[in-house]
């Protein structure tokens, strides 16, 4: 099998030098072992997935730790938490660079564990599934520039990488990718006694992808408490399964209390849940605007991740009802997006940008760009400074 290079490969080489331990963390199935393994072929690997070590490392945390031999590759570190405390006592004792590149694939669980243990000894990266920049590496990608058929096909496909590498059947890699999960993250942070009610609260939160997150309703949609449905979208927002995108407000404080709306980090999956099996369905049927805007802002979500980007993604909606897709603010400027799954290009499309108070929303100083994504072939000028690009000029 020929490696795909990932975007994040440069940074993570470079950053993971000047640390003792670097964390990698992401969705299950994106590459993380791969990646590190072609990366660093030098380290020793290890994996909590083989259960004896699990047992082992669990039973007696101190003499594991003190037997590894490093520099190593621990993958799947939430099942062995316990070896947290005493890898910080061998870096405190020696802190040579690269020594632990530990990975996991829920971050709440890891985060928590490695704040308490390794604050300031630790560089954190995450891994998502493929971008569009990292699938056209893959021979004989359905992928081409003003292609429509070729990008709603991907988002069927998603981007995961055994699905684009392997060629694996997508309803076979996608029913064992939930079953699998389900079964090992989602019950080991909470002891769900029926799998059957999370898949439908799954089903029912696909439905609601690119719309403003109502817990109240989704909770009535799956007959579960309000607290259940909370604590059921903290996993999967933590586990990278979803992605909440928070309102745009000058009042930070607002940004964390006013409802997000709800993204899936792979269409594939999004397109799975919500029974699409090809890109003719797809493509006729309801869910195509929201599902072309999931891709959309998880395409920028990666490059954000995959590039270290100082930079914060947001959506706007004011008391009117003026609406716009994407914020990007990387302080110095921001970047307005409205995405359109539509080839034409209308006046109508413009509207958000000219109802919204743009000065009052970023200052009279602010460095503003408004930009249409959609399935229109070309860059083209707008009016009032108005650009359109093509999805894959993105």
């Amino acid at each position: 099998m020929n490696y795909i290079p990932r975007e994040i490969e440069k940074e993570l080489k470079k950053i993971s030098a000047q640390f003792p331990v670097t964390l990698l963390t992401g969705p299950r199935q994106t590459g993380k072992s791969t990646m590190l393994m072609h990366l660093f072929p030098k380290y020793h690997y290890i994996t909590f997935d083989d259960s004896s070590l699990r047992l082992s490392a669990r039973k007696d945390p101190a003499a594991f730790v003190e037997i590894l031999q490093t520099p190593v590759i621990i993958d799947e570190i939430q099942y062995a938490p316990e070896i947290l405390p005493f890898i910080k006592i061998h870096v405190g004792s020696n802190r040579q660079n690269g020594r632990y590149i530990l990975t996991g694939s829920q971050v709440f669980n890891l985060m928590a564990g490695v704040t308490e243990s390794l604050a300031g000894r630790t560089c954190l990266f995450e891994l998502l599934p493929f971008s569009f920049k990292e699938l056209t590496q893959i021979e004989k990608s359905d992928i081409k520039p003003k292609d429509i058929a070729g990008c709603l096909k991907q988002i069927i496909r998603g981007f995961y990488p055994i699905p684009n590498i392997e060629k694996t059947d997508i309803k076979a890699f996608y029913g064992a990718y939930l079953s699998l999960y389900i079964e090992r993250d989602v019950r080991q942070i909470q002891n769900i006694k029926d799998a059957s009610i999370f898949e439908v609260f799954l089903q029912i939160l696909a439905s609601r992808a690119g719309n403003l997150l109502n817990i109240a309703d989704l909770a009535q949609g799956c007959s579960i408490s309000q607290a259940t449905c909370k604590t059921w979208l903290s996993i999967l927002e933590n586990s990278r399964i979803i992605y909440l995108l928070r309102p745009w407000f000058r009042n930070s404080t607002k940004r964390l209390i006013k409802s997000p709306k709800v993204y899936f980090t792979d269409t594939g999956l999004l397109a799975y849940l919500l029974k699409y099996s090809d890109f003719q369905t797809l493509q006729a049927g309801p869910a195509m605007g929201s599902i072309f805007e999931n891709m959309i802002i998880v395409e920028f979500l990666k490059k954000k991740i995959n590039n270290r980007l100082n930079s914060d993604l947001y959506f706007y909606r004011d008391s009117n009802g003026v609406e716009v897709d994407l914020v990007i603010d990387e302080g110095f400027s921001i970047s307005l997006y409205e995405i359109k799954a539509s080839k034409t290009l209308r006046s109508d499309m413009t509207k958000a940008f000219k109802s919204m108070d743009i000065s009052g929303c970023f200052g009279k100083n602010a460095d503003i760009k408004k930009q249409i994504i959609s399935f229109h072939e070309n860059r083209i000028p707008l009016e009032g400074n108005i650009i359109a690009l093509p999805w894959w000029d993105v």
